[in-house]
Order: structure tokens, then sequence, then C-alpha cells
């Protein structure tokens, strides 16, 4: 860490005899990139990380020029068993052999989350420290629990898996979860979306580092959208039941099952016996949504799900979960899955395959 070397003009050729010819003006200082090796960690995004980063010193290798990053594996223990024993890693580092490196990258998740945060707490006064000497941070999905453990994340936007979502805002109250985000940046701390959408991150970190002709070669070499950067069309709206207030899930159920009839605030405030406000309020709390955000999204959650398995026509999609207004119903699922009606259809439509 920290040998300067000056700029420099190169074009790849990879191994296969394939001439790129593409330039890359680089001019900067080789960066440490410690990975995690947590316990529970899900090997995919742990490896894929690694080769990324990997893949860029092979380029510059390929034409003679200095690596750019220094990768390493830093874990708690020298051996970490994953995926039930399945696999073992074997760390380069403990965490008590690094003073100093200049990105920390915590790996997804599995399993039960509160379990995973014990195993690893041990990493949470190391990350505080690297940050505070001066490292980035950067979680990849679920790996954004262990990160907002660390206190790091208070105020700032971070994005996770959006089947994780209603568990982190119920442990994370003080973080600003952005469940449609791919990617989000902030006082040297990054954090991605679900899965697979950890390889956005470290290009979109690799375009930081390397500049971008680097990361579209790296795009192109794995096979990866670059420009991706919005998970709502993925996202599966389930509601949010994990809460005690039983009228609320009383007025959550109605809204399900009646979703395709006009459902107004004050009707379901009046048939659960409570002042307006008061109800507005509290459906807020328990579930993260307003009344008219929830009536909304299960809707467009029925209308995804004709649109995908159905040969409707998107009018007779609109009209079957209650919407009147073509122009309405269009601006609404855009909101909520970043697309349109009919470019979700032509993305996930089993019928489109046929």
């Amino acid at each position: 860490m920290g040998e300067q070397y000056k700029g420099k003009v190169v074009g790849w050729k990879l191994s296969c005899g394939v001439d790129f010819n593409i330039p890359f003006l680089y001019h900067s200082t080789m960066k440490t990139i410690s990975i995690l090796v947590p316990q529970k960690a899900i090997l995919g995004s742990l490896e894929g990380t690694r080769q990324l980063f990997s893949q860029v010193n092979d380029f510059l290798k390929a034409r003679e020029a200095p690596p750019l990053f220094k990768v390493q594996l830093v874990g708690l223990t020298k051996a970490t068993k994953l995926a039930g024993g399945l696999y073992t890693i074997n760390a380069d580092l403990l965490i008590t052999d690094v003073k100093k490196t200049d990105l920390v990258v915590i790996p997804a998740l599995d399993g039960d989350i509160r379990s995973a945060l014990e195993m690893n707490r041990n990493f949470i006064p190391w990350i505080i420290k690297q940050y505070k000497n001066g490292a980035e941070v950067a979680s990849l999905c679920i790996g954004a629990f262990l990160l907002a453990s660390t206190g790091l994340l208070k105020g700032k936007k971070c994005a996770t898996h959006w089947m994780a979502a209603n568990a982190f805002r119920k442990m994370f109250p003080d973080v600003n979860l952005v469940t449609e985000q791919i990617i989000t940046d902030e006082q040297g701390i990054y954090s991605s979306g679900g899965a697979f959408s950890y390889q956005n991150l470290i290009l979109y970190l690799i375009e930081k580092y390397a500049g971008r002709e680097m990361a579209v070669l790296i795009a192109k070499t794995f096979a990866i959208e670059i420009e991706r950067i919005s998970q709502s069309s993925f996202i599966i709206f389930q509601g949010q039941k994990d809460h005690e207030d039983e009228p609320i899930k009383k007025a959550q159920e109605f809204i399900e099952k009646n979703f395709q009839k006009k459902i107004t605030v004050n009707q379901l405030a009046e048939m659960l016996f409570l002042g307006r406000r008061n109800f507005e309020r509290r459906f807020k709390k328990a579930t993260a949504n307003t009344v008219l955000e929830y009536i909304q999204r299960v809707k467009i959650e029925a209308a995804k799900m004709s649109l995908e398995s159905s040969y409707e026509n998107v009018n007779e999609v609109m009209y079957k979960v209650g919407y009147s207004d073509p122009k309405a119903f269009r601006t609404t699922f855009k909101k909520i899955t970043g697309v349109s009606p009919v470019q979700y259809r032509n993305k996930y439509s089993r019928a489109s395959y046929l």
C-alpha cells in the first residue's frame, strides 16, 4: 500500500489472443482491498468480489503495467467453513494483522441474521477503527446488517436485499433504507441491493478507482449489465405483518382481499373504530407505508402477476386490479417497479417465451 506509479496508457489482449485495443489511462496509488470472511458468508459474493478486483490486475499485468489492487481475504480465524461446511475459505490475514487498509468489503450473509451477527461481532470494532483511519467500507446484500451494526450507517442511506427490508427497518430504524436502489454511496460508505447486485457495486468501485474504460471492460468480460441502478422490478411486495398491531393487520388483510374495489382511508378507519389520524399514524408505523401506498402496492403486485402469467392486455389487467385511468395506472406502475407495464411484460411474461 502506498506505492505510487505514473499515468500510463495500455491496451488489452486476452489469453485467447483477442486484442481489445482499448486505451486505459491510469494514475493512482495501489489500493489494499480487504474482503472479510465472516461466518455464514455467502461464498458467491466473497469469491466474486475477489475475482472482479483481481481481474483488473490481470489485465494490467498482461500489458506489463503495475497492479492497482492488493486483494486480501481477512478473517477472524485462518480457516472459515461456509455453506454448512461444504467449503472452507482460508484467510490471507487475521484482522489483528491488518493495521490499515483502503477498502473493507463485507460479503452477503446467510441464514438467521441475528445468529450471524453474533458470530461476527468481533469484526465490528475493527471495521469502525478502519473507517476512522480513512478506509472506505462496502456491504454486499445482507452484509448491510453487519455494516449497520457498527453504527456507521446512522442517518445514512443503505441498500440491501428487498426480502430483508422489513427485518432491516425493525433492527436499524435510524438508517435510511432505500430498497429500490442497487447502489448507495455516502461519505465513503457503500452498499448494494440484493443477491448478484453486488457485482454492480464492485463495478462502480472499479470505475471510481480505475476509470470508466476499465469498468466497461470488466463488465463485458463478466457479462454484467453495468448501468443497472434499480432493483424495483425484482421486488415482490409481501406487506409488513411482522408487528403486534392487530387492528392494522386486519386493515392489511381487508386491503389484500378487496384491492379490486375502491377502498378509502375513512372506510378502513371506521371499520376498525379508529380516528383517521390515529389510524394513519399506526398504519405507517406498522407497515412503513401510508395507507394509499399500501393499497397501490397490493394492486400493482396483482397486476405484475397477471402480466407475468396471462395473455390479458395491459388495459384488461388495469381494470382487473381496480384502476380505470390508464395514465394513473402506468404512472403508479412505473413508480413502483421502475418500468412500464409493457416493459415489465416483455421482461417477465411466460407467454413471451412460448
